[in-house]
């Protein structure tokens, strides 16, 4: 039976872990640390978790920057808003609807943008959020993303959250229809804010 074999090379910011699999394939790791800070203010009221920014999104510095990715379609949808198409667009759809935006994930080694891949994670600090919001709803983006949750987050926040199946086009196997039908539970907590006090960023 053949081993698998490692082979780390270091940088300054970086370390990159390549993997021989059994296949004879290599899979490079890299050690990446989440770059950009949570979307929320003290309206929010619906907390949506992902696991940890792909390639794109980190590249953009916000949240689902992938152009395959269905997430802000859904948004769009849920809210019978315009598709967002600008980040600033995307922040203040979320912002209107009390939608708070944030990663399971704060560090972890990665192959690319591969969720499968996430090795030695490290939790976000959730508290952040929940100590300022009062959060009626967690929902985690993908099963990933509930099964990190659990592990790291449920026992600090002492809260369950609702698995949501995934936006990302790696989960091909569902359809917009089909997903939007799942994602609707979250549609009684985006009420647009009207007559509230202007949101502080954060």
């Amino acid at each position: 039976m053949k081993q698998n074999k490692t082979v780390k090379t270091t940088t300054e910011n970086t370390t990159t872990e390549n993997r021989k699999t059994a296949h004879n394939k290599t899979v490079s790791y890299e050690w990446h640390t989440h770059e950009f800070p949570p979307l929320f203010d003290e309206n929010s009221r619906v907390l949506i978790l992902g696991s940890f920014p792909s390639i794109k999104s980190r590249e953009q510095q916000f949240f689902y920057g992938h152009a395959q990715n269905r997430f802000w379609k859904i948004m769009a949808a849920l809210t019978e808003e315009p598709l967002p198409e600008t980040v600033e667009q995307k922040r203040a759809l979320a912002r209107r609807h009390r939608i708070a935006l944030w990663d399971v994930i704060d560090s972890c080694r990665i192959a690319g943008s591969s969720d499968a891949s996430i090795r030695d994670a490290m939790p976000t600090d959730l508290s952040k959020i929940l100590d300022v919001c009062d959060i009626k709803m967690i929902c985690t983006n993908g099963a990933l993303a509930g099964k990190l949750y659990a592990k790291y987050q449920q026992p600090l926040t002492g809260r369950e959250a609702i698995r949501l199946p995934s936006t990302s086009p790696a989960n091909a196997a569902w359809s917009l229809e089909r997903l939007l039908g799942e994602w609707s539970v979250l549609r009684e907590y985006l009420s647009e804010q009207t007559g509230e006090k202007p949101c502080k960023e954060k």
